[in-house]
């Protein structure tokens, strides 16, 4: 296969990935409807991979693809090998945290996120996932360097607080009300 053709299906698949992704904090899809559209990008994937395409892109592509489906432990193992093959990719390390979390592995997921931190120490979203993270995991003062730190990089990420269930554990804590109660 010609790298247009492949790029062409890489962006195709992309393209079905954004359709369910782009609005999905406002408007979610009927999962039967996400379903099929995810569907159609992991078939486009599969013909890469058929042809023995397992490149890193193709890897996230497929991994997020099967996050947004919901099926996390499929996911796990495509976003691993990605991992592996872009270590330096912070969103591949995000989506193998995320998936790690929902199939109750919270210390794997802990461990993927340190991993994106070493890959891109200035992101706001891994400190705050972290924080959320270890606030699940009752480690109050790990969670509250976490989101300290996250407020820091980026003051954006207090909005999502109040209404962030993952800090239901810390939330009456005194550092915790203290942290969110700066006024910035």
């Amino acid at each position: 296969m010609d790298e247009v053709s492949r790029d062409r299906i890489l962006s195709e698949a992309e393209g079905y990935l954004d359709l369910i992704t782009v609005f999905a904090d406002r408007w979610q899809l009927d999962p039967e409807v996400r379903d099929r559209v995810a569907t159609r990008a992991l078939r486009l994937l599969e013909t890469l991979q058929r042809r023995g395409d397992d490149s890193a892109d193709v890897l996230h592509l497929t991994g997020q693809t099967l996050r947004t489906m919901e099926q996390y432990d499929a996911a796990i193992e495509p976003l691993t090998s990605a991992a592996d093959a872009q270590p330096e990719n912070v969103h591949v390390w995000l989506a193998l945290g995320w998936c790690y979390k929902r199939v109750g592995r919270l210390d794997l997921a802990i461990e993927s996120l340190e991993e994106a931190l070493t890959a891109e120490p200035g992101e706001a979203i891994v400190y705050y996932n972290l924080a959320c993270y270890w606030s699940l995991a009752n480690n109050v003062q790990l969670a509250l360097e976490y989101l300290s730190q996250s407020l820091e990089l980026s003051p954006r990420f207090r909005d999502l607080v109040d209404a962030e269930p993952d800090f239901d554990p810390i939330r009456n804590e005194p550092g915790f009300q203290a942290l969110v109660s700066v006024i910035v």
